[in-house]
């Protein structure tokens, strides 16, 4: 598949993917918790299934609604997760597959790692 129109864009822990102002997906860094959560832009009234497809992993996750601001789903994944280690060396792109929204496929450039790094120092 194509990629996704967009661009990366990195700052202050979180790694944004979209057009201009507009966020499709993210990925941020929370240190004290050790854990690095992937935000897919896009609303659901429960949690809906959330796959990631690497060219060396795919896995099937729950992503679970956002309570408050921008319509968000989000999965938190451990920081030494495999599959983030996967999504950063993916060749050339990553595919993010949201129940009841449309497929994102994302470059893996360097803000998708260096997010990882920072949360794993």
């Amino acid at each position: 598949m194509p990629q996704t129109p967009g661009d990366w864009r990195y700052e202050s822990g979180i790694a944004r993917f979209g057009t201009g102002g507009n966020t499709l997906f993210a990925m941020a860094c929370n240190r004290a918790a050790g854990t690095v959560t992937l935000l897919r832009t896009g609303s659901a009234a429960s949690p809906v299934p959330m796959s990631v497809i690497t060219t060396s992993i795919a896995r099937a996750m729950t992503a679970q609604p956002v309570p408050s601001g921008q319509p968000q789903l989000q999965a938190a994944l451990p920081a030494n997760d495999a599959l983030l280690d996967a999504m950063a060396f993916s060749r050339g792109r990553f595919a993010i597959d949201v129940n009841g929204l449309q497929s994102l496929y994302l470059p893996a450039w360097p803000e998708v790692g260096r997010v990882i790094e920072d949360c794993r120092k």
